[in-house]
């Protein structure tokens, strides 16, 4: 964009200008700093169900199906109120939902550290869910109303990327809780965290410029770009804010808004196996200790987040040269994918140490997701932006619905049974747990295999966007 972000709030003195822009720019890093830890805790509490695992099996007298089921319950409201609260984005403050949702995560952490049983483990999961279901998009959104269009691929992939630090920070903190005060704390510790989130964001935390394109104090050289060029394939990507509302249902049914959610839904799939069951693989069938099993578990999200940040820099690149956020976005999406898809797949030809390090960067570039919902955001204006976003997430969140039920049935179908609290599993239950999930990253590579070939070839936000304001602009 060539009009710069101060000339575009402000019509004063040159002087004043430059402090607007200083005093703007530090206030939206700043957000995008607060989102970004918003991202930690979400990903954490996620995370900390997997690292209680093998405390809490035989302490709730569950089987690993049913525990499968606890992991996959926490995507079961995913979906409704991802949608729910991408409509209520579209109408009200970012910040008050974000307040609002850290209060709840608080909350709900609190039943399982005050004695709760199974039940309460499930109900909590379930609503702590529903909860979290809107984090990435609501995250985004806030980051979104502080960046112009063509700015947005840096600060994007760095919320991403707290998504993959969230593990990578809580495991081995959650490890040292659970050795010293008891797995319930785990539960108590992300509580209090929450809650010093949320009174943080109440304080400091605040909707930007960009937030409605309709809002007469800001003007942009992006105005003069309104028009819909009737030739052109694709809406400039520096003017997709100034986009017209749309009948919503006719983006939501789009191909690229398909391409969007497999693509999504293939990493949302890795998700649900690393927060619930990759500990105790790494503890039984690679035969880790507690504490190793703490460090290695961060392996693949720290290579997520440099990956993230890797592929954010080189989108924010790419959108100021000129390039579509497909070009920007989706491809390099949809390359991590193909990458982790093959290291997946390649597991089962390896052992050891190589098979540990190929599910590491397999596991770590199928951690992208928010660049889905980043790239599906320049399909709409400001306003639409969020239902877009929840909506995908919510959909796409069904791979990690089916991925714990599904590790766990093939664990026990191929003859796996956990052993009782203290006791380790005999050589025999490891090898029928490698064989279930050996099977499971089979299906998981052919998953994201697919998922990225759809979102290189369909995922075109800029050219679903011209097609919606040339056919579907609501009327009046």
């Amino acid at each position: 964009m060539s009009t710069s972000t101060t000339e575009q709030l402000t019509d004063g003195p040159p002087t004043r200008r430059t402090i607007e822009f200083s005093r703007m720019s530090r206030r939206a890093w700043l957000v995008t700093g607060l989102l970004v830890l918003f991202q930690i805790v979400a990903f954490a509490d996620k995370a900390v169900l997997g690292l209680v695992s093998a405390d809490a099996i035989p302490e709730l007298g569950l089987t690993t199906v049913q525990f499968g089921f606890i992991g996959s319950a926490f995507f079961f409201l995913y979906a409704i109120v991802s949608v729910i609260t991408g409509i209520l984005a579209s109408k009200f403050s970012v910040k008050w939902i974000l307040v609002a949702m850290g209060i709840t995560w608080a909350v709900l952490q609190f039943p399982m550290l005050l004695g709760g049983g199974a039940a309460i483990l499930l109900v909590t999961r379930i609503l702590l869910g529903g909860a979290e279901g809107p984090a990435t998009a609501m995250s985004l959104t806030s980051a979104h109303t502080w960046f112009s269009p063509v700015k947005r691929a840096l600060p994007s992939n760095l919320i991403a990327a707290g998504s993959a630090l969230g593990p990578v920070i809580a495991a081995p903190v959650l490890v040292w809780v659970i050795g010293a005060w008891g797995w319930r704390w785990a539960f108590g510790v992300l509580g209090i965290i929450g809650l010093v989130w949320t009174i943080t964001w109440f304080l400091l935390g605040a909707d930007g410029p960009f937030r409605d394109r309709r809002d007469a104090t800001v003007k942009t050289a992006v105005d003069e770009a309104a028009a819909v060029d009737t030739d052109a394939a694709e809406i400039e990507t520096s003017a997709v804010d100034d986009q017209q509302p749309v009948a919503i249902w006719r983006a939501l049914l789009s191909l690229t808004f398909l391409a969007a959610v497999i693509g999504g839904a293939s990493n949302f799939f890795v998700q649900g196996f690393l927060t619930t069951w990759l500990p105790q693989y790494l503890g039984t069938v690679a035969g880790l200790s507690r504490t190793s099993v703490g460090s290695v578990t961060t392996v693949p999200w720290v290579i997520g987040a440099l990956v993230l940040l890797a592929l954010g820099a080189l989108g924010h690149r790419l959108l100021k040269r000129g390039h579509t956020a497909h070009q920007a976005i989706a491809v390099p999406f949809g390359c991590a994918a193909i990458v982790a898809g093959v290291c997946f797949v390649a597991i089962q030809a390896t052992s050891g140490t190589v098979a540990v390090a190929l599910l590491c960067v397999a596991a770590g570039c199928s951690l992208a997701y928010p660049m889905t919902a980043a790239a599906i955001g320049y399909a709409v204006g400001a306003r639409q932006r969020p239902i877009m976003m929840a909506t995908l997430g919510g959909l796409a969140s069904f791979g990690a619905v089916i991925s714990p039920i599904l590790v766990g049935w093939l664990m026990s179908h191929a003859g796996y049974v956990s052993p009782p609290k203290g006791v380790k599993p005999s050589p025999e239950m490891a090898d029928r747990m490698a064989i279930g999930v050996h099977q499971a990253f089979t299906i998981t590579g052919l998953v994201l295999l697919v998922g990225g070939a759809l979102c290189i070839a369909f995922l075109r936000p800029e050219r679903l966007g011209r097609t919606l304001q040339q056919r579907f602009v609501k009327a009046g």
